[in-house]
């Protein structure tokens, strides 16, 4: 398995990740923190302030998220080797070398008689 495919594997599990916290959240301050009885400062289940939690957590996965497509746009590169033309660097190209024009081109053939077709 390539690094790249690594890279794509762990960014659809953060996206899938970043999506359900997302989810979860409410944006008029409900969601799952407001089901822990309102209070985002309450301690339920050992659990305090679950909207702050969430946003932290929405935040850092959106990070991770651009830190992994970076990565995986680096191994994506390093995987073809190098990408760089020969033409662009000039070494082992060989010169070619069009083949010799003649210098004198033979004139086209003329009508020389003064006779016309048909007339």
């Amino acid at each position: 398995m390539s690094t790249f495919s690594i890279f794509v594997i762990l960014i659809i599990v953060v996206c899938f990740l970043l999506i359900l916290v997302i989810m979860v959240q409410n944006p008029k301050g409900g969601g799952l923190s407001s089901s822990f009885g309102g209070g985002g400062s309450q301690i339920v289940g050992g659990v305090k302030k679950t909207g702050d939690f969430l946003d932290k957590s929405t935040w850092t996965l959106a990070g991770l998220l651009i830190v992994l497509i970076l990565a995986s746009n680096i191994a994506l590169k390093g995987s073809f080797g190098d990408s760089d033309s020969k033409l662009l660097q000039g070494d082992d190209i060989e010169e070619t070398v069009p083949e010799a024009v003649p210098e004198e081109i033979p004139a086209p053939a003329t009508n020389t008689d003064n006779t016309t077709d048909g007339q």
